[in-house]
């Protein structure tokens, strides 16, 4: 990181202001078989990420790739429609850069969903968790290079992540909708291929719940930036004790979480309606 990345920011930042006149302080990233939040919305612009310079497209099918300003609950907020992925070629830098341009747009509040596979027996396909701690097993991290004081600090506390009032807020919406929830521990591969029977193993005995091939870099990035952080799963297939003959595939992966997608909507316009 050096001057220049941060004259990126802020370009990238301007560029999207310019277009955009209204300034929400709450982002919501929306992770795999969950863009179509976007049919319970008002939207009143968008733009793809190929537009917005020093941004780099997603190659993901089930990700479409822009920002999106919208109403929804009575609220301004942010979308990114499409996240991007280490497994996609990009840098951790390129991956977590929107993050980076969403603190300049005075974002305060960070909302991230993703699809994981679970470890846990009690997690069945199709719960949801709210991720309370992560461990970290990507190559590289996204703060790694020159340091720039404008970015953050340059070695970020990480013993308080997500933050606790948020997930006290969200449990509140969940039990008020009724809806049955989870908290957990989220392992962060890089992908893309999935976890061998070994590495479940591993991955549970490590202390983690779910995994996945996201979120990690972008939360490492939004804390490093001061953002208030919740991040929700839903899980997409059943643990190997309970379902080790399935085999995963995206479209079996995609149908589970937009099954799912509804309650967590649900929360979320809830919550961000308390926040």
């Amino acid at each position: 990181m050096n001057t220049s990345y941060f004259d990126e920011i802020i370009e990238s930042a301007e560029f999207i202001k310019e277009r955009m006149s209204i300034h929400p302080e709450i982002a919501i990233i929306l992770g795999t078989g969950l863009g179509n939040l976007v049919e319970q919305i008002q939207i009143h612009k968008e733009i793809s990420y190929k537009l917005i310079p020093h941004f780099v497209p997603t190659t993901v099918e089930s990700h479409s790739g822009k920002i999106i300003l919208a109403s929804w609950a009575g609220m301004e907020i942010l979308i990114l429609s499409g996240r991007l992925h280490y497994y996609e070629g990009y840098s951790p830098q390129q991956i977590t850069f929107p993050i980076r341009v969403l603190k300049e747009l005075g974002i305060k509040k960070l909302i991230l969903t993703n699809a994981s596979g679970t470890v846990n027996p009690n997690y069945s396909a199709g719960d949801i968790v709210f991720i309370n701690d992560h461990i970290n097993f990507h190559p590289e991290n996204p703060l790694r290079g020159l340091y720039d004081p404008r970015l953050g600090d340059r070695f970020p506390d990480m013993s308080d992540v997500y933050d606790k009032s948020l997930l006290n807020v969200a449990a509140q919406c969940c039990k008020e909708l009724n809806i049955k929830y989870n908290t957990g521990v989220y392992f962060g591969l890089q992908g893309p291929s999935l976890e061998t029977p070994a590495e479940y193993r591993m991955i549970r005995l490590l202390g983690a719940d779910i995994v996945g091939m996201s979120t990690v870099p972008e939360v490492i990035v939004a804390h490093n930036c001061g953002l208030k952080i919740i991040a929700a799963s839903i899980v997409s297939n059943s643990s190997p004790e309970t379902g080790l003959q399935e085999k995963t595939t995206i479209q079996s992966v995609i149908k589970v979480i937009q099954n799912s997608s509804l309650s967590l909507f649900n929360v979320f316009e809830k919550l961000i309606q308390k926040i």
